[in-house]
């Protein structure tokens, strides 16, 4: 969580800060403690209030008001001055604080809790509104079904309600979940016309409701020319960025402006792994050198010091518009809007007193940020950066020159700070992230500068944008190589449980953790053990218990709740069926097994559980050609057929009887049989039966993948014969729509069902499980054991699993 601003304020004011030593050594502002003990009061309180009702909060400000005059007096009494501020005075501004924050959560509460808005989101009721965006549309991942829809979620405030028969004027907030088209690329401040429905949205979110939105949305007003300004640069940004390859082009944006509808999957999560997803959400980085660029242009130009200031923050909000106000950006902004006001004064300032102005001021203004993730970990990685990074750095300054020092202190300090907000959120410790941050950063201020350099030449000269973005490239495609290995590395992410929880064993380990590094004959204890288990986990564990099986054949991958099936086809080689609903999973188990080249992918049909992970597969590996159901529509894939590593593969339909052989992998097709088109209503059950059916054949033995067949088709198999087989792909997750008699057929002795833990389709069946266990097939299933490995052993087949046994 490297954050620019703390790095660089030095270069934004002429005067040093007036400073006292503190605690370790770090340079603390006597100012900065007696504003962030108000800071946290502010924070919790509001943190506490968003989840009670406007009585509490109503409370609670009376409470605090009494509190207040207490204190006041008692201050006056003491003559204590504002410039010594005692611990009496810091309770007065503490007070002072959660009195007005309790207001302000009152009045908020109070707002969305009543009036027609909300009265129609008890009742659900179909409305018919008038809305006026706040955000940009954000792309949520698909929900599976026969056809990809594009889903949305859209911050916007109601300003216009027919309810009950009659219009109301109102003003709310509001967050739209929509599906269509139709919404990518509206922008802020538009105003649209939509139905739906209304329903209550979670306590704590300072939402009058949420909107079911149903059809499409009707654009009632555009864009203001701020707004349409900046959708012009982004999307200028995004046109350049086009002559990158995709997973560049989708990162470079993220890295500028925090633009991440375009993000590669596999990207946004080798990110996540290796600690790198901060990048991609604007924050102090990107304004420090907006703020730098302004200060030295003004300065080149001759301006005083006050306008020099005046340029920078007008460069920042301007900058903040652009990347939209998130958490970050907010907290950045106005951190940066207090540096410039110190330089332009000519007053002293720190970086501790900025962030808990920050934190004060921002939370009074829109309380909610008081629940937001993203808020803490800005938060906190700052005040780690600025209270934990100087020691350190001076102390490794003693050992190293000063660059790499800085280089190393920074990150580790952040990473530092937000563990126990990382732990909150879902648990896992991330050990990997200090290295990361430390490689990928040199590269960071290259891209985001060039970047945001060909946002602005974009809409003025797009050549000149495209070559300013080809450098701009090669520093995100090192970025992207970074946490594409270091999401690879073993112990990349420990294990550790999240909630409150695991915050208290954390911080419970943080006197351990001391003592063990203040002594010496502890701390070589503690690297001795951590050599120990590093070796174990990357050294023997792969010896003892190795992963891919030597001499695999079939591997069903977990890839949750659909299928994706890898048939070997030689050294570094598979047939890939179906590639599960989303691209992750399905990569992963891809780049575990070695494969880099697919000769074939196989879609048995076109629901998004068997084809949604598509650029999973083709990412970073040749794909020789497609085959699918001759009663598949191309429309129905859409997403694979607009992918340009699909887009010119060959494509053929699979007509049963037609064999091939890849590798020790010999395949025939033996349905569907029906190759007529789908009539009428396309619903599941019909789709599910043009599945594509596959006999896999090897020296060991056989298996029959069996996509999502129903009875149906099932029978339609079992009148034309079918052969036997030792592993069977139960059809359809184990589902219960299952013919007995098929089952029965193949003689299998192992059955593999892939399927998401807990999934809301009750897959695989219990009837369908008793049936396979009264055939006396064994039965094994990913949600129980993850991936799923058929290898040649003693003669004949076996199944090695990389998860748990399963019972």
């Amino acid at each position: 969580m490297v954050d620019g601003v703390s790095r660089r304020w030095a270069r934004l004011t002429r005067k040093q800060a007036v400073s006292e030593e503190g605690p370790g050594g770090a340079a603390v502002h006597g100012h900065a403690i007696h504003l962030g003990v108000p800071a946290l009061a502010v924070w919790v309180t509001a943190l506490v209030l968003l989840g009670c009702s406007a009585a509490t909060s109503v409370w609670m400000a009376a409470v605090s008001a009494a509190a207040c005059l207490g204190l006041a007096f008692r201050v006056r009494r003491r003559g204590n001055a504002i410039s010594r501020p005692s611990w009496s005075t810091v309770g007065l501004a503490a007070a002072v604080g959660v009195c007005a924050v309790s207001v302000v959560v009152a009045f908020r509460s109070h707002a969305i809790a009543e009036g027609p808005v909300a009265e129609a989101a008890r009742m659900r009721a179909e409305v018919e509104i008038e809305l006026v965006l706040t955000g940009d549309p954000r792309r949520l991942p698909t929900s599976g079904g026969p056809v990809e829809r594009e889903r949305f979620a859209v911050d916007g405030r109601i300003e216009t309600l027919h309810y009950a028969g009659a219009w109301s004027h109102v003003r709310v907030p509001v967050v739209v979940l929509a599906t269509g088209g139709a919404w990518n690329g509206l922008l802020p401040s538009q105003r649209v016309r939509l139905e739906g429905r209304l329903v209550p949205a979670d306590r704590g979110e300072l939402l009058a409701a949420l909107v079911l939105a149903r059809g499409s949305p009707q654009v009632v007003g555009g864009a203001s020319p701020l707004q349409q300004a900046a959708g012009a640069l982004r999307a200028g940004l995004r046109e350049a960025s086009d002559v990158l390859p995709s997973d560049q082009r989708g990162l470079l944006p993220g890295l500028v402006v925090g633009d991440t509808s375009r993000m590669d999957a596999q990207v946004e999560q080798d990110f996540d792994d290796a600690g790198l997803s901060h990048l991609t959400a604007v924050s102090g980085a990107n304004l420090a050198y907006v703020a730098g660029a302004a200060l030295a242009l003004s300065r080149l130009v001759g301006l005083p010091l006050a306008p020099r200031a005046a340029f920078a923050v007008l460069a920042m909000v301007a900058f903040a518009v652009v990347a939209r106000p998130s958490p970050s950006v907010l907290r950045a902004l106005v951190m940066g809007v207090v540096a410039a006001t110190a330089l332009g004064t000519g007053r002293p300032r720190h970086g501790l007193t900025a962030l808990a102005v920050a934190v004060l001021g921002l939370i009074l203004f829109e309380p909610s940020l008081a629940r937001s993730y993203g808020f803490a970990l800005s938060v906190t990685a700052t005040a780690g950066i600025l209270v934990f990074a100087p020691p350190w750095r001076r102390r490794l300054a003693t050992r190293m020159p000063q660059w790499p020092a800085e280089a190393i202190a920074v990150p580790a300090a952040a990473q530092l700070a937000v563990t126990p907000v990382l732990v909150l959120m879902a648990g896992g410790l991330n050990p990997v992230a200090v290295p990361a941050n430390l490689l990928a950063g040199p590269a960071v201020p290259v891209a985001t500068i060039l970047g945001f350099a060909a946002a602005l030449v974009a809409p003025l000269q797009m050549e000149v944008a495209r070559w300013l973005v080809w450098p701009a490239g090669l520093a995100t495609g090192w970025i992207i190589t970074v946490a594409h290995h270091a999401a690879a590395l073993p112990l990349g992410t420990l294990p550790w449980p999240g909630g409150l929880p695991g915050v208290l064993l954390l911080l419970a380990g943080v006197p351990l953790a001391v003592a063990v590094l203040r002594h010496t004959a502890l701390r070589r204890a503690a690297v001795a053990a951590t050599a120990g288990i590093l070796i174990a986990v990357v050294a023997i564990r792969p010896l003892v218990a190795p992963w891919p099986p030597g001499r695999w054949l079939l591997v069903a991958c977990d890839v949750g709740q659909g299928d994706a099936l890898a048939v070997a086809a030689g050294p570094g080689r598979a047939v890939v069926v179906d590639t599960g609903p989303e691209p992750v999973a399905v990569s992963r188990c891809l780049r575990r097994l070695g494969v880099h080249d697919v000769p074939l992918v196989v879609f048995t049909h076109p629901h998004l559980d068997h084809v949604g992970g598509w650029t999973g597969v083709s990412r970073g590996r040749r794909v020789g050609g497609l085959l699918t159901s001759p009663s598949h529509d191309p429309a129905e894939d859409r997403g694979p057929s607009q992918d340009p590593a699909l887009r010119t593969t060959r494509r053929w339909s699979a007509l049963p009887g037609t064999r091939w052989t890849s590798g020790p992998s010999e395949f025939t097709v033996l349905g569907p049989l029906n190759d007529a088109p789908v009539v009428g209503p396309r619903d599941g059950t019909a789709v599910n039966n043009t599945s594509v059916v596959l006999h896999v054949r090897w020296r060991a033995g056989s298996a029959i993948l069996s996509g999502d067949i129903e009875t149906e088709a099932q029978a339609d198999l079992l009148r034309a014969g079918l052969p036997q087989a030792d592993v069977l792909k139960v059809p359809h997750h184990g589902s219960a729509s299952q013919d007995f008699a098929f089952l029965a057929a193949f003689k299998a002795r192992t059955a593999l069902i892939s399927a998401g833990a807990d999934n809301d389709y009750g897959h695989p069946a219990p009837a369908t499980l008793a049936r396979l266990n009264w055939l006396g097939i064994r039965t094994f299933r990913t949600d129980l054991s993850g991936d799923l490995a058929i290898v040649e052993h003693n003669g004949g087949l076996a199944v090695v699993t990389r998860g748990r046994t399963p019972p």
